[in-house]
């Protein structure tokens, strides 16, 4: 690869992945296609924006006049990973994440096979399979099930990925991942909420009794899976990437109040989510076995090192809370 497509990069998945990228392949050069919504934040990409082999392209996947615009350099691969991605915001508007992830990929999808890119990665989730019970693991076998809009309208994408490559014989590859955490992750997602509201000593809201469990995924290990599906995915398949993590929101939260000398009673319980699933688990042996991938960071480590990056942020995190992160667009 020569040169990458990659959405969604002022995201926290996609900023990561564009550092770690452009740290790691001296020669690469990488177009960022980022409408810059309220989760696109211009300080994710300090380390990197004045990067001579880095360009940002402010356009929204649902215009296809604007995909275009960052085709206007040749294109060797794509990775998108831009997408509507907050549950409780798709409960609140499920017509925006369906145009965003279901429309938006089908445009992408369109010039990309247009313009003849030699490999395309759609960054997706495990939410699309649905609930777990108490035991067993997702594998690329389990079917879709998704109980959530945005979950379903993430299924949707998948879809039209697998039949741009049974129809058309695109070079498409779909990864699925479980929860990401780690720096820059916006403050709306559990993790971070946990740990600025703890922070300020305010209550940190808990769905239900917190009993539902998922399966942590560090961001840097989920950077390396999908560089992998990059170079090395076989055209057609599904990888799933899981971080080997399992651990219920409520145990979740009360290690992070550990790590920050905090006490539990800021824990507060709320009225449970509309269609929360309960437990979400990852079997990441297919990967494991095709292309050499396990992941590195064991929750423990990466919590800890996590909420240190959170600590001394303090700017970073006022710069969202303020809305003044905006001002840099």
């Amino acid at each position: 690869m020569i040169r990458l497509l990659v959405t969604g990069g002022l995201g926290f998945i996609g900023s990561h992945f564009i550092e770690y990228m452009l740290e790691r392949y001296p020669s690469l050069h990488i177009v960022n296609l980022d409408a810059a919504t309220y989760a696109g934040n211009p300080d994710n990409t300090l380390s990197f924006r004045d990067h001579p082999h880095y360009r940002w392209v402010r356009g929204d996947i649902r215009s296809p006049e604007e995909i275009r615009k960052a085709f206007e350099d040749e294109i060797d691969g794509v990775v998108h990973f831009a997408a509507e991605s907050h549950v409780d915001r798709s409960i609140q508007s499920p017509g925006l994440f369906a145009q965003t992830n279901v429309l938006g990929t089908l445009n992408l999808l369109e010039e990309s096979r247009r313009r003849g890119v030699k490999k395309f990665v759609h960054v997706s989730t495990d939410e699309v399979y649905g609930s777990l019970g108490e035991e067993g693991y997702f594998t690329e076998e389990t079917p879709l099930a998704p109980n959530s809009p945005y979950a379903a309208s993430k299924a949707g994408s998948d879809l039209l990925v697998r039949s741009y490559y049974h129809t058309y014989g695109f070079p498409a590859v779909i990864t699925r991942c479980s929860n990401n955490y780690g720096p820059r992750q916006f403050p709306e997602k559990l993790i971070p909420t946990i740990i600025s509201r703890a922070l300020q000593n305010q209550p940190i809201p808990i769905y239900g009794d917190g009993s539902n469990v998922r399966d942590w995924l560090h961001v840097t290990d989920h950077c390396r899976a999908v560089d992998l599906a990059l170079r090395q995915g076989q055209a057609g398949e599904v990888y799933n990437i899981g971080g080997h993590n399992e651990l219920s929101n409520l145990k979740l939260a009360a290690r992070i109040l550990d790590l920050l000398d905090k006490p539990h009673s800021l824990l507060e319980f709320v009225p449970d989510r509309l269609g929360h699933d309960q437990r979400y688990a990852i079997d990441p042996s297919k990967i494991g076995a095709a292309l050499g991938w396990k992941p590195e960071i064991h929750l423990t480590e990466g919590l800890g090192s996590t909420v240190a990056w959170y600590v001394q942020a303090d700017e970073w995190l006022r710069r969202i809370q303020s809305g003044e992160y905006r001002s840099s667009l």
